[in-house]
C-alpha cells in the first residue's frame, strides 16, 4: 500500500499545529505502523517505553532524533533503532514537512 492508502485506513489519532499521527493497526496483532507528519521546525514531545524497543524509518524531509544520550541527524531513508527504555524525541530541522514511520508493540490506548 502507498501512503496515499494507508492515511485512508489508518486512524488519525493527533492533528494538531505540532503534527499529524496516523496509526494502523490492522491485521497487526502485536504491532502499530504509525505515520508521523511533522510540521516545520516543530518537535515531538518526546517519550520512551519501558518495555518496548521501537523502529523509526524516515520517509521524507531532514531533521535530529535524540535517543538516551546521543543526537543524530536524520532524513528520508534513515533507519533508527531505539532501545526499550530510551527517550527520544524527534525535531524537524528542514525546509517542509519531516515524515516518518514508527513501528512499536501495541501499548495501552495505542492499538
Amino acid at each position: 500500500m502507498n501512503i496515499k492508502e494507508y492515511k485512508q485506513r489508518a486512524d488519525l489519532i493527533r492533528n494538531n499545529e505540532i503534527y499529524k499521527v496516523y496509526d494502523l493497526s490492522e491485521n497487526l496483532k502485536d504491532l502499530v505502523l504509525s505515520l508521523t507528519e511533522l510540521n516545520y521546525q516543530k518537535s515531538t514531545t518526546g517519550h520512551s517505553h519501558a518495555d518496548a524497543d521501537e523502529v523509526y524509518v524516515f520517509i521524507d524531509g531532514r531533521g535530529i532524533i535524540d535517543v538516551g544520550s546521543k543526537t543524530l541527524e536524520v532524513q528520508g531513508g534513515d533507519v533508527i533503532i531505539v532501545p526499550r527504555g530510551d527517550f527520544h524525541k524527534v525535531h524537524n530541522k528542514g525546509e517542509g514537512i519531516l515524515s516518518f514511520w514508527s513501528i512499536f508493540e501495541k501499548y495501552g490506548n495505542r492499538k
